[in-house]
Formats: C-alpha cells, structure tokens, sequence
C-alpha cells in the first residue's frame, strides 16, 4: 500500500524524500529499494542515504503520506528512530554546511523559517545565546541566514535546533536550492494570503457599503442583521487564515513574555474582529467586518512587497552560492587520454585534469592545461569583458567559459576556492549588525511597549469620552503605528548597497564598512600594489664589482624566494627568466665560499651555487638580512643595506635616481598612458654595496581619476609608502597627491593614521601588502585589493575584486548614497510614527486608513532603500 502511495505521490520532479519541487538543474540522487530516487538539494540527500545506510529504509515503504512543505507548517520528513540516532550531528551529515574552527569549536550556516520582522532576529539571537555552549549567534534579517559557533563538548547541533524549534521557528542546514525552494514557497504562501484577504475584502465591502448609505428606515433590521452575518461569514477566512501569521507571532512572543511588532497588530484585529461578532450575535453595536479585512489585506500586501524587495536585495549573494557546478569531467588518463568520466565537484582533488566545455561553468579554482577560450568572471570581479586564457591562466570557480573547451588543472576546491571565500567574507557581512542596527532595533523593541501602554490609555480615555468610537480608535492606534520601518530602515538600505557594490567587484566584509566609507575624510593609499599594478619587474641589474649580473641576481632571488612582496617576487621572476635558477649559477664568490657548516638548522636556506644564507629575518618596510658562513648580508632599500657597512651610493648611481620633478614614460613594453615608477633595491654585506637592482612598475590608468574624485568630494588624500622619496613624489605627482608620506615603516604608517584619528579624522586605508596589515586593522575603514597578500585581505573591511580603482571610486558614491537613504529612511520611519500616532489617539484615523499607512510606511523604506541597486554613474 505505501509503495503504491509513494509510486503516485512522488513525480520525477518532486522530491522522493520530502515532496517538495526539485530546482532546475539540480541533480541528487539516492538509490533506495535499487532504483535512484530524485532529491531537492543536498541535505534531503543526506538524510535519505542516513536513512538507507543505516538500515531504516522501511520509513520510505511505510510511510502513508508525503510530508507537508515546510511553508505550510509541516514537518520533516525524519522517522522517529532515526531522530534517536542524533542524525543532525554525524559529521557525514554535517560536511556540507557545519566548519571546525578548532578542536571542539564549530559553525554552521543555518537558513531560518519563521522570520517576519527584526524583532524575531532579536529573539532568536538571544535565545541561542543562553543555551550552554552556543558562542555566538548572529542572524540576518535580509537573507533569513545565521552563523552559530558552538562548543561541541558542551551542546550539539541537534539540540541547537531543538532550542529554534522550542520557541516556534525551524532551522534548516543551508543549502542554496532549498534557499530558493523556501523563498519560492514562502512567496506564494504570502501570495495566497493575499488573494484571500483582498477577496473576502471586495465581498465584505458589498455588504458594508448598502448599510453605510442607507437612509433612516431604508433598510429593515432584519437585512442588516443579513448583511452582518454574511459579512461575518466572509471575513472569517480573512481572520483566520490570512490574518493567521500575525496571531500565531503574538502568541509566541507573549508565551515568552514579550511583545513583538506582530503583537499590536493582533490584538487590533483580534479585538475589532470579536467586537464585531458579539455585535452581530446580539444584534446591537457596531461591526467593523469591513475595516478588518481592508487592513488585514493591506498589511499583508505591504509584507508581500517588502519580503519581495528583501529577496531582490539579497540576490547577489544567492546568486554567487549557486555558482559552483554539482558534477564535472575529470580525464583521469590526461595528457596521454581524453576519456572523461562524470564525478562530483566535492570529490575532485588538487592535481585532477578537468574538462570545461564552452557553456560550462568552472568547478574549481586552478589554471589551464589546454585550450584558448574567453571566461566570464563578471560575477566574481565585477568586470563584464570576458578574459582571455590560455595555457598557464589562472582559472576561479564560478565563473563560465565563453568560447572553446578548456582542460584545467584543478589547485584548490570547496572551502579552498575564491568563491568559496567571497561567499564567506559576504556572510559575515550580513551576520554583523552596524551600531545604527542595533540602536534601532533597541528603539523599536522599546517602542513596541510604549504603544501598548498609550492603547489602554486611549482605551480608557475613549470610553469615557465616547464609548462607542472607543473600539476603533484604540484598534487604529495599535495598527498604525509602524515599528516595523524603523527597523528595516538601516539593514534593507545595506543590504542593496552591498549587492550593487558586489555586482561592481566591491565586495563588503565587514558590515560598518559602507557607513564608514561614507564618512571617511582622508583616504590614505599605498603605492605599489595599489596605485601602481603591483607587477613589478627587473628593469636593470647593477653589479658593484665583486658579483656578475647573473650571480647577484641568483643570491638576490634565493633570498626572497619565501617573499610575498611585489618586489621580491619581481627578482624571482626575472632570475627564471633569464635562465638563472639557483643551481644553474655559477659565480665567482659563490664558489670560493668555504663549505657551509654541516646540517641545515631551522630558518636557513640552502641552494646550489649560493651560499648558505640562514637565520633569514624580515625586515618589513626596509628589506631582508640573512647571514652567511662570512658574515651579514642584505637586500633592500638602500638605507638599509648601507647600515651594514656605512658606505654612500656612488655619486653616479645617486645622481641617476628619479627626482621629486622627474615623470619618466614607460618603454615600450608598457602601456602608453602609464607613468613608470622605478624603484632601486640594494644588495650588499658587512664590506659593501654588491649589486643594485631598478625594479619598474607602472601606474593603474584610473589612479588620478579616483584621487581627483576624492578631492572634488572634499576629501583629504595621502600617499604613504615604504619607498623612497623620489619614486614616491614621482607618483604622488602623476596621480595628483599633494601629501607625501615616504620611507615609511609598518608602525610609521599605522603612527601616522593614529595621528590623523587623534585629530578627529576618519581615516579609510588602501593597500594590498602584507606589511599594511597593521595600518589596515588601525584604520576605520580599510579597502584591500583582491590579488594582495592573504593578511591584508583578512584585516580588509572591503575587498576591491575587480583589476580596476573604478569600481572603489564608483563605491565611495555609493556609500554617499546609502548613507543619505538610511537617514532618509530612519527619519521618515520617526516623522511618520510622530504625526501618526497621536492623530490616530485623537480618533483621526480609522482603521482601514491605519492599515494603508502602515503598509505604505514599510514599502516606502523598502523601495526607497532599493534605489541603491542602480548603478552609480561610471
């Protein structure tokens, strides 16, 4: 009998194990009974092949109904003995959404069901917060999303969402199908209750307007008495089942004991509504039918909107987690093979040869094999040309071939790949609450209480002055007051913001970072990797008689070969350029070393044909000492290397150094419109100067367009760099700075912004090196370039993804722009409660005309805030 119910319940496009619709392009499955059986998303997946595996697969033979949809109230489909097994806390299980953040810390990323304002955020937090063991809870209110880290030792995750489950909400593990399977469900519920509450409105309304305009004697009481009954009749629906998510909120806020935005809500209609039937039971007083259903069906309406305009909002970052592809072709036999065989994206691993075909999304990060194509990356850096790649190009997950097959070399996968951490680093954005968050949703919660002490002040002030308006004057004032865009006003405008600047290859880590943007008064940058691309290169080497070319240039790559910095990296590249791999030099001083002591210590360095360079120490901001059998030896600026042995450049060598008036144009091999900025590095011991090496980079085109739009904005901007004078004034001039901060150190940067913080400045910091990191994290605001070092992007408040500073010069506009919708917002949210709430204690304003205002209150913040997804001006 089950399996029959099953075979006729189950359609190829449901799921088999909790009914709900299988999304587009979504494929899961698990074999039950030997044949493959279809599922939503991966967590319907893991729990059915938990079922199989663990020999409960009688659950799917007997069961004697689907379970219902999440949306409507149903539960999930778990069988009893296998909610015994604890089956939320098998690490199989868990793989997908839960992270080990050390030996008995973890988080989950969890999506929540039940959510209608701010002020269940609230409850949710603070709930989870007092459960043993639960460290931390933040929830979003845009996206439903929260991240709990707890202590495994003390409470599990299982009861983690029994303690959600205990005060009227669920939580589900986060999956972005199920995400927009939940959302899709939760609009047409919403939808629904709309098309009843509206229905049953123009019905009622029928049956009021006839009594409304009928004269002295025109109507008998019994056709009244009719219209009464019928209108009731109507308007139970309405109450009952549109009108049923604001009851069942107050209901779970007063067991709780508090009041939340849904409870003066409720109590209006509850009251209106019971009035109102007792008046038609006895045949006396007024009936407020209509007025319950209009405003009913306005509030919803106003909902529907609003939780239409939140999903729009957060739809960059939906977008982003559907990225990655659920199956890819791995050619297990490549070079020597093309056969391809279909396997999971989570099952490939560092190393595995991977077929692209054009259309097909990228499943990994890695770099190409094979093959010459165009890539879409205009999701994850902003930029909408597709690149080109070929043979060696880097490769990100996410993004889509264009033209031809590619073969890739698959290098980091998962939580491993650059999507995976955008996706992360947006999360914890949404998670955090700004201070202007907080101190509205502090108010609101506050004034939820002070509504509904003023409502039994005008219940009573009324039935003393007139007892028969006492009702819905009273029932007014608990509707029109709207707490609810005062909370929306601040994370709704964010939220926009942040997709828009997202879409534009900005992306948002921290969540003050917009608010901050938008005040900051002085823009510090860096130079290189900054204001300049970064992609330094050897220009000239200088042997200083004791070393060749070649030799200098082995030992000065051999010291930096653990470097992160633009300047190292740059002698590594052109020492393998030139063919001059450590073990292929072969220079005079190299060779007449004595032998290096035996054995290799912790923090040394040994290749062929160099010396022994070991106890390696950096310098940050001056450069590299390392020692060798005959002493110390440095490489860096040459400040730093001359305190070695105290000797001054050669008066050539100074003399040709840039100055302060110097602009030297690229060569050739640069792009025209450039400046190029070259920059002298020093490599020299205990007896002198040993080589000098002229490392060139070049300035991003769209540097001074940036800085001019700062100052035209009133900003103050400063260039703060590790490099010498000259080369910095050469930038500083070519870009428009006036303000030159150069030679600097890591604690001379982070000095300097504290001395622009003492005097009241609010300071946001670009850079993109391992040595700002101190300055970064000093900063109010810090921006950090997406290909900088991995600490700089850690401290970074935002992550400039895209190869351009447009999009940074674009965001600062935008910042402006959110920063002036969100007083917009918090303003209208206090001038409208201001003027509402006493016209409405005043007997002004009726009750269909509070629902109308409530709900065009919510929606006007929600479409004022949605604004901030059009694109600023390029």
């Amino acid at each position: 009998m089950a399996a029959g119910l099953e075979d006729r319940a189950v359609t190829p496009q449901a799921c088999y194990h909790c009914g709900l619709p299988v999304p587009p392009q979504t494929d899961f499955a698990v074999d039950i009974d030997g044949e493959p059986r279809t599922m939503c998303c991966a967590g319907c997946q893991a729990v059915a092949q938990a079922i199989v595996g663990n020999g409960l697969a009688d659950y799917y033979r007997n069961r004697d109904a689907l379970p219902q949809s999440p949306a409507s109230g149903g539960r999930e489909a778990l069988p009893s003995a296998l909610a015994d097994l604890g089956l939320f806390d098998h690490a199989d299980f868990q793989k997908s959404f839960v992270r080990a953040l050390g030996p008995d810390e973890r988080e989950a990323s969890l999506l929540l069901e039940g959510i209608t304002c701010s002020a269940c955020i609230w409850l949710n937090e603070q709930h989870l917060a007092r459960q043993p063991g639960v460290l931390a809870a933040e929830i979003n209110y845009a996206t439903r999303r929260a991240r709990v880290r707890w202590d495994e030792r003390r409470i599990h995750l299982s009861e983690i969402l029994a303690a959600v489950a205990a005060i009227g909400y669920r939580a589900y593990p986060y999956d972005p199908a199920r995400s927009e399977t939940l959302a899709r469900e939760e609009r047409r519920a919403a939808l629904w209750r709309v098309f009843v509450a509206g229905f049953g409105m123009m019905q009622v309304m029928m049956y009021a307007v006839p009594v409304y305009f009928a004269g002295e004697g025109d109507m008998s009481p019994e056709i009244e008495q009719l219209m009464r009954w019928a209108s009731l009749v109507l308007t139970l629906p309405v109450v009952f089942y549109s009108a049923a998510p604001f009851f069942r909120g107050a209901w779970r806020d007063l067991r709780l004991g508090r009041a939340g935005m849904d409870t003066p809500v409720a109590i209006g209609v509850g009251a209106a509504f019971a009035a109102s039937v007792w008046a038609t039971l006895t045949a006396s007083g007024q009936v407020y039918f209509d007025s319950v259903t209009m405003f009913v069906f306005f509030l919803l309406g106003g909902r529907f909107l609003e939780m239409s305009a939140r999903q729009k909002a957060v739809g960059v970052a939906e977008a982003l987690a559907r990225l990655l592809p659920s199956f890819a072709e791995r050619l297990p036999g490549f070079p020597g093979g093309r056969d391809s065989e279909r396997v999971l994206v989570g099952d490939l691993v560092a190393g595995d040869a991977v077929l692209v075909r054009a259309g097909e999304t990228i499943p990994a990060d890695g770099r190409v094999l094979d093959g010459v194509s165009s890539v879409n990356e205009s999701l994850l850096t902003g930029e909408s040309t597709p690149a080109h790649k070929s043979p060696g190009s880097a490769l990100m997950g996410g993004a889509q071939n264009v033209d031809s097959p590619l073969v890739m070399c698959v290098e980091a996968v998962g939580e491993a790949t650059r999507l995976s951490a955008i996706v992360r680093l947006m999360e914890r954005a949404a998670a955090e609450k700004p201070r202007l968050v907080e101190l509205a949703d502090r108010v609101a919660s506050r004034f939820i209480g002070v509504v509904l002490l003023l409502a039994v002040a005008t219940a009573i002030a009324w039935t003393i002055i007139d007892s028969d308006r006492a009702l819905w004057v009273t029932v007014s004032m608990l509707v029109v007051t709207c707490p609810c865009a005062l909370s929306l006003a601040t994370p709704l405008a964010l939220t926009a913001a942040s997709g828009a600047l997202a879409r534009d290859g900005l992306l948002v880590t921290r969540a003050h970072a917009i608010e901050t943007l938008a005040q900051a008064t002085h823009f510090v940058f860096d130079k290189t990797g900054t204001l300049t691309f970064g992609r330094m290169r050897v220009r000239e080497v200088e042997p200083m008689g004791r070393l060749d070319a070649s030799t200098a240039l082995a030992w000065a790559a051999a010291l930096e070969r653990d470097s992160e910095h633009p300047l190292g990296a740059a002698l590594r590249d052109a020492a393998k350029v030139a063919g001059l791999a450590a073990e292929k030099v072969v220079g005079t001083a190299a060779t007449e070393e004595a032998p290096p002591p035996a054995g290799e210590g912790a923090g040394s360095r040994r290749a062929a044909g160099v010396p022994e360079f070991f106890d390696v120490r950096n310098t940050p901001g001056s450069g590299i000492e390392a020692q060798t059998t005959t002493g110390a030896i440095r490489l860096g600026r040459p400040e730093f290397v001359a305190q070695l042995h105290g000797l001054a450049l050669p008066e050539s060598v100074a003399a040709s150094r840039p100055t302060a008036n110097e602009s030297e144009v690229s060569d050739a091999s640069d792009d025209a419109s450039s400046a190029r900025v070259d920059t002298l590095i020093a490599l020299g011991d205990a007896q002198g100067w040993l080589a000098l090496f002229r490392i060139g980079d070049a300035l991003r085109p769209e540097a001074a367009a940036l800085v001019a739009a700062l100052r035209a904005a009133g900003k103050r901007v400063t260039l703060a760099t590790g490099d010498a004078w000259p080369a910095a004034r050469t930038v500083a001039a070519a870009v428009g700075i006036d303000d030159v901060q150069a030679a600097m150190s890591p604690s001379d940067k982070r000095d300097f912004v504290l001395a622009l913080q003492a005097r009241g400045e609010v300071v946001a910091m670009l850079g993109d090196g391992v040595n700002d990191a101190p300055v970064l994290a000093q900063a109010q605001v810090s921006v950090a370039m997406g290909e900088g070092a991995p600490l700089a992007r850690a401290q970074a408040d935002v992550l400039l993804l895209a190869a351009s500073l447009d999009p940074l010069r674009r965001g600062v506009v935008l910042a402006g722009r959110t920063w002036r919708v969100i007083r917009q917002n918090l303003a209208w949210a206090v001038l409208y409660n201001a003027l509402a709430l006493p016209l409405a204690m005043a007997g002004l304003i009726s009750p269909w005309l509070a629902g109308i205002g409530m709900s065009a209150s919510s929606l006007l913040v929600a479409l004022n805030s949605l604004r901030l997804q059009t694109p600023s001006p390029r």
